[in-house]
């Protein structure tokens, strides 16, 4: 039995337009928008209706970077794909894009099939996959063909991490040909892992061994000299490039340049480089540690050089890499040796509220919050419209959200399975009050109503940029 949901009396807020409008829900999709006080919306009637009165009407918020049961580092991140997709629940986001991992040696399908074990089931919201590619041979790139025919349109390729996930520039190149023809897009975690790795030895060898020297040998330079090489390569192999996490004003200007040419050339940031800095980094007895992500916290004045690029959209996306580690027991692993420090940050949880803070300071419009968060990477990664809008038809992962509400981040109060927040003591207007998934309920006025196994796994289609 299918039941009716009606939301009255809500600001819609998508990325095309604001409206006073009434939503009617029907057999988990949207099945029409009227506007507030007219006849038409007044004629329906449901067995669920929701006030909206003085709330924003949002649609799910779409993370595409997320890392649940992510191994790195000797540990797997903290979050499995029952918590995290819960605590993704609880912040307003309905569908993410996780990341799959080859493994050397391995078939890009087994890491697939094990990635699909991993949240098969476990899920509360509706979940994706990017594929890791860290091993390019003539067999990979046959398998790339397959994987997008079924729904895995996007690649992720390392310029960083020698020995582990490391591309060079040859695989880069044939990968990036073979998506230039099946119609995949390349994502590119933009660091020159090999000067890097140089730079970490020095810095040991001198015995700069905390956290902080974690962002001073990651140089900004060494990510916008790898974000213009990533780029000339996409360029002839006439291929798409996504960039992600770009946290260097120096990469910003790298995908300027690159969009003023009209390049297929795409770039995400993330909250923590909105928000967090060196400073974090810097902090006494180890706590630096919990900032520790790659690309790492830049200082400070780079966060001006992001917010721009997000509004003159040289920055389309804002994901969050979640990749939490727990403080206790793994983050600990890299006590005299910052290189050994996991790299990843939690944050799935805090997206929709850091960038709504955003709007409220002054940074970014409503809608650009919606395009940023829940339109753009719907369509950057072939789920629009089921996925990132509200319109007749899409699926009805719908937010109701409280633009007043105030509240205080905390380890003490969040849902993600880690023992620390970055974003500690941070006070925030605006907050999640109720969240729909295809219709269900999983979050009801600030309560966890959903449950493991709803979240149903989306394939996608290929960039809608691209067409």
């Amino acid at each position: 039995m299918s039941t009716r949901t009606l939301i009255r009396g809500g600001l819609v807020v998508t990325a095309a337009e604001e409206t006073h409008a009434d939503v009617l829900i029907e057999d988990g999709r949207i099945a029409a928008l009227a506007a507030s006080g007219s006849a038409a919306a007044g004629a329906w009637s449901a067995e669920r209706v929701i006030d909206a009165t003085d709330r924003y009407v949002i649609p799910g918020g779409v993370d595409a970077h997320t890392h649940m049961e992510f191994p790195f580092g000797g540990t797997f991140s903290s979050d499995t794909f029952e918590t995290g997709t819960r605590a993704a629940a609880w912040g307003g986001t309905t569908t993410i894009v996780d990341f799959a991992v080859q493994s050397k040696g391995k078939a890009l399908r087994a890491g697939l099939d094990a990635w699909h074990a991993k949240a098969d089931g476990n899920c509360a919201i509706d979940y994706a996959f990017h594929m890791i590619v860290s091993d390019v041979n003539e067999a990979t790139l046959k398998q790339m063909d397959g994987l997008v025919e079924e729904g895995v349109s996007s690649f992720k390729l390392f310029m960083a991490y020698p020995g582990v996930f490391y591309s060079d520039d040859g695989q880069i190149l044939r990968a990036m040909q073979r998506a230039g023809e099946n119609g995949g897009l390349i994502m590119m975690h933009a660091e020159n892992g090999i000067a890097i790795d140089v730079l970490v030895e020095q810095a040991l060898a001198r015995g700069q061994t905390d956290p902080r020297y974690h962002g001073e040998v990651r140089k900004a330079l060494l990510e916008a000299e790898a974000t213009h090489r990533a780029i000339k390569l996409a360029q002839v192999a006439g291929a798409p490039l996504y960039v992600v996490h770009v946290s260097a004003r120096e990469a910003v200007a790298e995908l300027t340049r690159a969009r003023d040419e009209g390049l297929p050339v795409f770039g995400e940031t993330c909250p923590q480089y909105l928000f967090l800095s060196t400073d974090n980094l810097a902090e006494p007895d180890f706590q630096g540690a919990k900032y520790v992500c790659s690309t790492p916290l830049r200082p400070q004045e780079h966060q001006a050089a992001l917010w721009r690029g997000l509004r003159t959209n040289d920055l389309q996306v804002v994901s969050t890499d979640h990749c939490p580690f727990c403080f206790s027991g793994q983050k600990e692993l890299g006590r005299g040796d910052f290189s050994k420090i996991p790299n990843g940050m939690p944050g799935v949880e805090h997206r929709m509220d850091l960038l709504h803070q955003a709007v409220v300071d002054g940074h970014l419009s409503r809608r650009r919050w919606i395009e940023i968060a829940c339109a753009t990477p719907a369509r950057m990664f072939g789920l629009y419209p089921k996925k990132g809008t509200i319109a007749p038809g899409a699926d009805a992962d719908v937010v109701i959200y409280d633009p007043h509400a105030e509240q205080t981040i905390s380890a003490a109060t969040h849902h993600m399975n880690v023992d620390y927040s970055a974003y500690e003591g941070k006070r925030l207007t605006g907050r999640v009050e109720t969240v729909l998934s295809r219709g269900e309920p999983v979050i009801t006025q600030r309560e966890f109503t959903g449950r493991a196994g709803h979240g149903a796994y989306t394939a996608r289609g290929t960039c809608q940029y691209l067409d």
